[in-house]
């Protein structure tokens, strides 16, 4: 019942980017003033060595508007995860989900520059379903509340095809807050905090069960490889659509009424 509560929130929370989205392309951008405060650029990142804009770019904004969706977002996502979880795991996963974002993003875009923290806010919304999944079995309404939040992902999703919006950021946040959930978020199974009052001798049963285990551990390979593997790339100056000849599709689809060559 908890999950879906946050769901719906975070159905209001797709409806309120939508609104915004509209008064976000209207806004007047300062990108010297973006670049000079921290704002996420391939050429600053890797031709002049300033790798702090992969954590930077997180708590820069485009504007007003751009801030305040932002802070709507995380009041429905990050207070309720917190409540549940604590700040500590959910600001690891915030931060390395942004900086995740940041990876991605910058690896494959390289003519504009990223300010937000749009990656790190769907990196909240991954470990959302990798919890769901993981603790699937304390859950009642579990196809209900996955479906929801599946539904509420891809129109996040969805948005980040128009121009304007960075969605290599958004998936590379999602993909780290997703995996990150396998490996913060699990709770024991029910009946292990009985543990302590058995009579001694007694065998209990194992904090977690045992494809909490391989979740864990397979999620942690994924991200160090997956990590590694980018940061490798980056540094190297290789571009990401070289690698993926259709993947700027993710981020922006042309069509007649604007150009993607102009995101």
């Amino acid at each position: 019942m908890i999950l879906i509560a946050i769901s719906n929130s975070l159905l209001e929370v797709s409806i309120a980017w939508i609104f915004f989205f509209g008064f976000k392309m209207n806004l007047c951008f300062r990108f010297g003033r973006l670049k000079n405060l921290g704002a996420l650029e391939w050429t600053k990142v890797v031709l002049n060595h300033q790798g702090w804009r992969l954590v930077t770019c997180i708590w820069l904004h485009a504007g007003v508007i751009h801030l305040l969706a932002n802070m709507l977002s995380l009041v429905f996502i990050g207070i309720r995860l917190e409540q549940q979880f604590g700040f500590v795991r959910v600001g690891i996963l915030y931060l390395l989900s942004g900086f995740g974002g940041s990876v991605l993003s910058v690896l494959f875009v390289r003519n504009s520059i990223s300010v937000g923290a749009s990656g790190a806010l769907f990196g909240l919304l991954g470990a959302m379903l990798s919890e769901l999944i993981t603790n699937w079995t304390i859950y009642s309404s579990k196809a209900a509340a996955l479906l929801t939040l599946l539904v509420i992902i891809a129109i996040n999703l969805a948005i980040g095809i128009l121009p304007h919006v960075d969605n290599f950021a958004h998936i590379g946040g999602f993909l780290t807050g997703f995996l990150l959930g396998f490996v913060l978020l699990p709770r024991p199974q029910f009946g292990w905090s009985e543990h302590w009052n058995l009579p001694a001798g007694t065998r209990s049963k194992s904090e977690y069960k045992p494809y909490q285990y391989v979740l864990w551990f397979v999620s942690v390979v994924l991200l160090i490889v997956g990590l590694t593997v980018a940061l490798v790339m980056l540094f190297r100056g290789e571009n990401g659509n070289d690698h993926c000849h259709w993947c700027h599709y993710l981020s922006c689809v042309p069509t007649s009424s604007w150009d993607c060559n102009e995101n």
